[in-house]
């Protein structure tokens, strides 16, 4: 089949772009590494648009939170990734998680379902000289490639260092010891498996993670930071002994009532808590919330089955470590993501510098309708910055500092400021105002734009 468009990557943001040009009638091209034999050090299944680290997109609430008003735009956008997480959605609070298989299914049986769309298992080493790409391999580009990005770019791409929680066979978690709950029994559900610590435990457990043996850095890792969503929970138990218990291990709101007394019918408090979050529909996996890791595999059972409830744990995967490479996209790329050297190159999802699944698919989505523009002629008119969607592409593509720049999930702070509404009123004002302006933006597309 002919093209309009070679998309290079199949995952989030590589699937959710090639959707966008799909269902505009734009016959498009899917290339994906993995089936042929080859995947990256993170992947480890064939599987378009394969979840490699948590499989949750964070909060639904399109109320108060960036993300959720992300999720709200992109459904608004029909959305492939959106879709396919409503189909695979599995219980998680307020938190919108998913069975991560019927996930990825879901998205290839949507694509496939488009006859001009065509997904290719290849690997493409070199960026294409000429015709419409899209460059959506994330940050775990294959070398040969990188390598001439790299040359296209001219500059050095930067990089750091994202790791993987441990996921553990439910039927193995001892509920004599732990409990069900959301933290204060918000709304109805009780979503999280809760692993309660006394404090001679937590001091033993935070000494176990200082003094685990970790994973050795390679040479060419040598002074890659960490982003700081992906933490690892030994490096967060480095900055110091409580700092686990104000952050993934928090006790506050989580009653315990296997420790209850006549004079505390409802439980005490843990002095810190590990909970666990569903992780596939069944119910059969559950993945440890926060704890992603660098010790090595050893070390970490031997490590995490001194958490009460775990001592019996066996684990469907351990946890991991990866190295992330992403643009300077403010310098390399245009208002429209394009390679200022070679504006037939368009890049997409993690590679340019966001964080996050729902990030990296919403500017896949981006890229999608830009090129669809592109294609028909017509002009593109970027969401508004008072949107989650044109505050995300802003950061992007200019309003963050060049010299400084390092990935970013959505949120409130890249929004223009409402400095007139008062601080506890400004996050729901952030997101009215969000949906006034993206309903007016959305009137603005075409059936081919």
């Amino acid at each position: 089949m002919t093209y309009d468009v070679h998309i290079i990557g199949g995952g989030l943001a590589g699937s959710e772009a090639a959707w966008q040009l799909g269902r505009r009638g734009f016959k498009v091209r899917l290339s994906e590494m993995r089936g042929t034999g080859e995947r990256s050090p993170a992947h480890q299944t064939d599987a378009l648009a394969e979840l490699v680290c948590s499989n949750s997109f964070r909060s639904d609430d399109d109320q108060k939170n960036a993300v959720g008003l992300l999720h709200h735009e992109m459904r608004r956008c029909d959305s492939l990734i959106m879709g396919a997480a409503a189909k695979a959605q599995v219980p998680a609070g307020s938190a919108l998680a998913v069975d991560r298989d019927v996930f990825s299914a879901e998205v290839e049986t949507r694509l496939r379902s488009l006859p001009n769309v065509q997904i290719v298992r290849e690997r493409i080493d070199t960026l294409p000289e000429s015709g419409m790409t899209v460059i959506a391999t994330g940050p775990l580009t294959a070398e040969a490639l990188a390598g001439s990005i790299g040359r296209a770019t001219g500059a050095d791409s930067l990089a750091f260092f994202d790791a993987i929680a441990p996921i553990v066979y439910r039927e193995t978690i001892d509920m004599d010891v732990c409990w069900m709950a959301s933290r204060w029994d918000k709304g109805e559900t009780r979503d999280y498996i809760n692993c309660p610590m006394t404090q001679e435990q937590y001091l033993a457990f935070h000494q176990g993670l200082m003094d685990g043996e970790k994973t050795a850095f390679k040479e060419w890792e040598a002074n890659t930071p960490y982003f700081d969503g992906c933490m690892p929970i030994e490096v967060m138990a480095e900055r110091g002994v409580e700092t686990l218990r104000f952050g993934p291990m928090k006790p506050v709101g989580l009653d315990n009532p296997h420790w209850a007394t006549p004079e505390h019918p409802n439980g005490r408090w843990p002095y810190a808590v590990v909970q666990l979050r569903q992780d596939n529909k069944l119910g059969t996996l559950w993945n440890m919330v926060g704890f992603q890791t660098k010790l090595k595999h050893a070390e970490q059972v031997r490590l995490f089955r001194t958490i009460p409830g775990l001592e019996k744990a066996e684990f469907a995967r351990l946890g991991g470590l990866h190295r992330n490479t992403f643009l300077n996209s403010p310098v390399l790329l245009d208002r429209q993501l394009r390679l200022k050297t070679a504006p037939h190159v368009r890049f997409a999802g993690q590679i340019t510098g966001c964080e996050g699944y729902v990030e990296s698919a919403a500017v896949g989505l981006m890229t999608g309708l830009m090129t669809a523009a592109e294609l028909a002629g017509r002009e593109w008119q970027a969401p508004p910055r008072t949107t989650a969607l044109g505050a995300l592409l802003s950061h992007i593509t200019g309003d963050a500092e060049a010299d400084s720049y390092q990935p970013m999930n959505v949120n409130f702070g890249l929004f223009p400021p409402l400095h007139d509404v008062k601080k506890k009123q400004r996050k729901e004002a952030y997101t009215e105002r969000a949906k006034a302006d993206i309903g007016e933006w959305l009137g603005t597309l075409t059936p081919s734009a």
